[in-house]
């Protein structure tokens, strides 16, 4: 087991990876967040929730949300580094999700404003109208403390996963341009200058064909406040992210792409956080073993660390393995990214293989990274339930991975849509045919033809424990393909 690669992201990352053009980067980032972001980290998670300031001393509206300057400066950290615009400087995607890995690795909730941003200025780089790209593209690129952030709004009062019967925002043209009206109830990253959102537009169908995405500015074209924040919410963990509930009043909005394929820009939007939240998953696995692991070895019990007992010992083994299987299926989401995040609709096949992939490992390493976390808490014993020493606070920053972008349930009923309408396990399969143990492989296909010829009834109540065992796999095996994960 070695610790000293535990303890670091970027060289877990280059063990893992090999050479990385963005080392130097990387490092500088981790650096400092060692020298000065986890205390402010720290910090932010203690104070709890950050409140709204409504109105200011003359009683205009302004919603600010107050938080520490520590904590804007830590933010902007993040945002100088690269997390947005290196995807569009040299179309490198997955640097933004190596910066990702380092932020999540220190604060997994700072991650969700960088994955939001990064969720909003793709679909307006690829789907926005020139003048409208033009206008409000540049400033989330920015790399200095003037740079803008994005949001990503879908989920309502009824919940996210059925958006074609709980999304009522309402999206209505005018003679000078699309207005919203409605509430968002999860609305993550409150306060940011954009937002992409989902909405209805008025004269659509009441199913998910009837939704648009839309570009939503927080000001009015006069100065004044384009939504509102009705408060923030008070979370068990993630608190370096606003999440509250905003209203939308008769709002200014721009349409993104065609309005009647609405629905697959949304998608889009989710996978590309949903591939973020399974980084996110990994690297607080790598941080909640790293905790273990340094407890460990400094606990003495009955004459000798407790790491070195032959119980501990062979979880902790047992811990690491599953850590590298989840990063393979997780890292192999964003090489699948890498190659289609600039198709549109209709897509390619091998938009599906990513799809299946991506669904895969957002089950996956969410429900590795709490397991983990409350692994590591049993390690620490008694001290791991004390705020004072942060262990406990891994496990309630993991308790939302598995919740953000689509619970463990959708991601399952997802993936079984993409294999019974795209065929997705065929490619999944072709895909990982040449480097997957031939009997494994056999058995995985059997019992995935087998489960797709049940009733549909029977085959959704089956399908968490094939799911899962697809999932186990699909890690399993790619990790065989790299040589330097596997032997690493």
């Amino acid at each position: 087991m070695d610790v000293d690669v535990l303890k670091s992201p970027t060289a877990f990352l280059q063990q893992l990876l090999g050479e990385i053009p963005l080392a130097a980067v990387l490092k500088a980032y981790e650096d400092w967040w060692v020298e000065e972001g986890m205390e402010i980290s720290n910090q932010i998670d203690r104070a709890g929730t950050p409140w709204v300031r409504m109105f200011d001393m003359l009683g205009n509206r302004v919603d600010e949300i107050l938080y520490p300057a520590a904590y804007w400066r830590a933010l902007r950290q993040g945002y100088k580094a690269g997390l947005v615009w290196r995807a569009f400087e040299g179309g490198r995607l997955s640097d933004c999700y190596l910066l990702g890995y380092v932020t999540a690795f220190f604060d997994a909730g700072l991650y969700c404003p960088y994955t939001v941003s990064l969720s909003t200025a793709v679909p307006l780089e690829k789907y926005g109208a020139p003048q409208v790209k033009e206008q409000f593209l540049p400033p989330l690129l920015r790399k200095d403390d003037s740079v803008w952030q994005g949001a990503t709004w879908m989920t309502e009062a009824g919940g996210g996963s059925d958006l074609g019967s709980y999304v009522h925002t309402i999206a209505q043209q005018s003679a000078t341009g699309w207005r919203l009206n409605g509430e968002k109830y999860f609305a993550s990253n409150a306060g940011a200058e954009l937002a992409v959102v989902a909405a209805r537009r008025s004269d659509a169908p009441q199913s998910v064909r009837g939704l648009s995405l839309f570009l939503l500015p927080r000001y009015r074209d006069d100065g004044s406040l384009n939504y509102k924040i009705r408060r923030l919410k008070d979370k068990i963990g993630t608190r370096s992210v606003p999440t509250g509930e905003v209203e939308l009043q008769d709002s200014q909005a721009y349409l993104l792409g065609e309005a009647e394929q609405g629905i697959y820009l949304i998608l889009e939007t989710l996978n590309l956080s949903r591939v973020a939240n399974s980084i996110g998953s990994v690297a607080l696995m790598q941080r909640a073993l790293t905790s273990a692991a340094s407890f460990a070895s400094r606990r003495i019990a009955f004459g000798k660390p407790i790491g070195e007992h032959p119980l501990l010992r062979k979880q902790f083994m047992e811990w690491i393995q599953l850590h590298r299987q989840a990063f393979c299926l997780a890292w192999e989401a964003v090489r699948l990214l890498e190659e289609v995040w600039r198709e549109k609709p209709p897509y390619a096949s091998r938009y599906h293989l990513f799809r299946i992939v991506a669904h895969l490992a957002k089950y996956l390493t969410a429900e590795l990274a709490v397991q983990s976390a409350k692994w590591a808490m049993e390690v620490h014993g008694g001290m791991g339930i004390l705020a004072e020493y942060g262990v406990e606070r891994w496990l309630r920053e993991a308790m939302i991975l598995p919740i953000w972008e689509g619970t463990p349930h959708r991601q399952i009923l997802d993936g079984l849509e993409a294999m019974e309408r795209k065929r997705a396990h065929q490619l999944l399969f072709d895909y990982l045919a040449p480097f997957a143990e031939p009997q494994a492989y056999e058995e995985m296909v059997a019992q995935v033809e087998q489960w797709l010829g049940l009733p549909q009834d029977e085959k959704e109540a089956q399908s968490e424990a094939v799911f899962h065992r697809l999932a186990r796999f699909t890690a399993e095996s790619l990790c065989q393909r790299h040589p330097v994960i596997k032997e690493a």
